[in-house]
């Protein structure tokens, strides 16, 4: 089964020989080399780019490495560091791109897991000189992380940032209805090989696997973490936290009160700060829309896939209200948007009764799931399981009827009915259109 991934291909374009490196990051194991590998070069010799003009060089593929031997055969293609690593001769590498290009033609480099190339950088950006050469590349492990990308490609870069499967890219491999793909999605989530997997024991050993030992060694490899087993119970903490108002306090209070451990604010928010360089989780600010500012904590977080959040709980937490909020979390940033908490602050009537018999008002922060904004677009979305009773709607609804300001105003719940809007212009959208981008947001 191929996915398409048509939107990441059509950022790739959009970006192309713009003169920087495009740098696509994500997850381990989202897709990243295969859209670039495979979707785009089939994308640019459909447009009429000749095979021998894309480059394709994988880091890690010993196939594509012995093509290096020939150059410099003095020197070692293989440079070993320290502890066992290996890094590729840029020396060898450089030769090899020379001999294989000119200064007429245009050429496209993609390079896999480039990380494993000695000196990756200062490669690369020799590489932004030759004006026509369009480099692409991909990475991962320790070495490549959010920070580092945002450092050394600062001004040279610009990044296209794959997630796992949305829902709808996840339907294109499937034979059934949206209903009942749903049930298996919040389950295993959107890496496409564990999509693809037919057996459910295989998707849970794999996705295991995947928490254990990829995303933790690497975080502790890159961090030189000596607390092993706190940042593992911190990845619990937070697996069990999504789509809850956050605050780094709060998770110490936990370690004292559940696992009956000391540690200190600090460690806590730099364990956070590992998981989210590593793409495993994002955080999510509060911005208070009356006020116009932003609010340092609470925060919310979410996991850049939810079958790797399932995982790591041991498939024992399938809340489907909170996995459907982080869902709806990343399918807008799927489609483009920026992300921030809302926070409405108001006044209301209580039962209460002061001296002079005037109702007592208090003072609330209302909440506001997602600000999504993009340009000039923004909507204000709340995520709602079930919109049952007139209770239940009011309570998802409450929120957006004190913003006073023109943007659309959005209720995306599981209600199996058409679009429609409500007597003060509040749009409520079927979960699965909504998904499935049927009404066109």
């Amino acid at each position: 089964m191929e996915y398409n991934r048509a939107k990441y291909i059509d950022r790739l374009v959009e970006r192309r020989q713009n003169g920087l490196i495009k740098v696509i990051t994500g997850a381990r194991r989202s897709g990243k080399s295969y859209l670039m590998n495979e979707l785009y070069y089939k994308y640019l010799l459909a447009n009429g780019v000749p095979s021998t003009n894309v480059i394709r060089f994988a880091f890690d593929a010993d196939e594509d490495i012995d093509l290096l031997d020939s150059y410099f055969p003095d020197e070692e293609t293989k440079l070993e560091k320290k502890n066992g690593i290996y890094y590729i001769n840029a020396k060898k590498f450089r030769a090899y791109i020379k001999d294989r290009t000119n200064d007429e033609d245009d050429f496209y480099l993609l390079l896999d897991e480039v990380q494993l190339l000695d000196n990756f950088f200062g490669t690369l950006n020799g590489f932004l000189r030759h004006k026509n050469l369009d480099v692409y590349v991909t990475g991962s492990n320790s070495r490549f992380l959010s920070s580092d990308i945002a450092t050394e490609f600062k001004g040279r870069g610009t990044i296209v940032h794959v997630l796992p499967l949305s829902f709808s890219e996840y339907m294109q491999g499937q034979s059934i209805n949206p209903q009942e793909a749903w049930k298996e999605y919040i389950r295993t989530g959107g890496i496409p090989l564990v999509a693809q997997m037919v057996g459910n024991d295989e998707k849970i050993s794999y996705l295991n696997s995947l928490c254990e030992e990829t995303y933790l060694k690497d975080i502790i490899a890159h961090n030189k973490i000596k607390k092993k087993t706190e940042l593992a119970d911190t990845f619990n903490i937070i697996a069990s936290m999504v789509g809850s108002p956050v605050n780094v306090s709060k998770l110490t209070n936990t370690f004292k009160s559940v696992m009956g451990k000391d540690i200190t604010d600090d460690t806590i928010a730099n364990f956070m700060g590992y998981f989210e360089d590593a793409f495993v989780i994002s955080k999510v600010s509060k911005y208070n829309i009356k006020g116009r500012k932003y609010i340092g904590a609470p925060f919310k977080l979410y996991f850049e896939d939810i079958g790797v959040r399932n995982a790591r709980l041991n498939f024992r937490q399938i809340e489907e209200t909170h996995i459907m909020e982080n869902i709806i979390y990343n399918e807008l940033r799927y489609r483009g948007f920026n992300i921030d908490v809302g926070e409405v602050n108001v006044s209301e009537k209580t039962d209460r009764i002061d001296i002079n018999g005037k109702y007592i008002y208090a003072q609330k922060a209302l909440e506001v799931d997602f600000i999504a904004s993009k340009g000039d677009i923004k909507y204000y979305i709340q995520s709602a399981l079930s919109m049952d009773d007139a209770g239940k709607q009011l309570q998802e609804k409450k929120s957006l009827y004190y913003i006073d300001d023109s943007f659309k105003k959005i209720v995306v719940a599981k209600t199996g009915l058409k679009p429609s809007y409500d007597e003060k212009g509040i749009m409520i959208i079927d979960l699965f259109d909504f998904l499935m981008d049927n009404v066109g947001l």
